[in-house]
């Protein structure tokens, strides 16, 4: 039988529950109703605007490069995401079942290299990139996110590789299973999960990304969303700020997607993953 106290606390907690998601989405709700108000200015006396209008999108794909934006930010995205995964998958799955000379000084470096951000490297990716003359370039982006992405996720995808059990494998390999068609044909399945995981942040990340991609590329053909949006306002004489705002809604439109589309797999992976084992 629930006591008081138990009641008190239930109620304490839906109220945390409802303040924290009412910080949550103000400030998106207040990001959606700008892009549709009537003016330049984000300010406004009240919430709801009391003229609403879909100008600013329309002059977001008439008056800017926005459409040129979105393409470059999802090339650079997609090639990100699958050339990351996969060099995660072959690193990660090498530390988690091989033993090889420097493995753990390997481990060690990631884990140091992880506790600093990454914009403390970006001068000298700078100069590395200029000298092969790749400034101005969307491989430039890639090549950072992709080989980024193996750092900040190795120990998580390591730790995934670590729960598969060996006897899996030692029973394709008595069948007459080869190495390379015991990870496409076993590992590769079960690693569903955290493969998923790991595209969408990789994906994520070189998305929304603003400050590399504003320091590697120089002009406006090969800019990317963040950049292109925060170069539209941060003029002296700029007062686009609402289009500026029609332009973050449609930013986060293809990663909330890509979010709801992925998370069915990754729960679908999950119970598979738990029903096998």
């Amino acid at each position: 039988m629930r006591t008081r106290s138990d009641n008190g606390k239930l109620l304490l907690t839906y109220a945390v529950l409802i303040v924290l998601t009412f910080l949550s989405l103000y400030p998106a709700l207040w990001i959606i109703l700008s892009s549709i108000k009537e003016g330049n200015s984000l300010y406004s006396d009240t919430l709801i605007p009391s003229k609403m209008t879909f100008d600013h999108y329309r002059d977001l794909f008439e008056r800017t490069m926005y459409p040129r934006w979105f393409l470059n930010t999802l090339k650079v995205a997609v090639c990100s995401t699958i050339l990351g995964t996969f060099m995660l998958l072959l690193s990660s799955y090498a530390i988690s079942r091989f033993r090889f000379a420097g493995r753990k000084t390997t481990l060690k470096v990631f884990l140091v290299l992880q506790m600093f951000p990454g914009f403390m490297a970006m001068i000298a990716i700078f100069v590395m990139l200029n000298a092969i003359g790749l400034l101005d370039s969307h491989w430039a982006l890639i090549l950072v996110y992709s080989s980024g992405s193996i750092i900040s996720n190795v120990f998580v995808a390591k730790g995934f590789f670590d729960t598969i059990p060996r006897s899996l494998e030692d029973a394709a390999r008595i069948d007459g299973a080869s190495h390379l068609n015991v990870f496409v044909s076993v590992i590769v399945p079960l690693s569903t999960p955290m493969l998923t995981y790991a595209s969408l942040m990789i994906f994520n990340g070189a998305f929304v990304d603003f400050i590399f991609a504003d320091l590697i590329l120089r002009t406006e053909e090969q800019r990317t969303l963040a950049v292109g949006l925060y170069k539209m306002v941060s003029q002296r004489n700029s007062t686009e700020f609402t289009t500026f705002a029609a332009g973050a809604v449609l930013v986060a439109i293809p990663v909330t997607l890509l979010f709801l589309f992925l998370q069915r797999y990754l729960v679908e992976g999950l119970t598979a993953g738990a029903s096998k084992g």
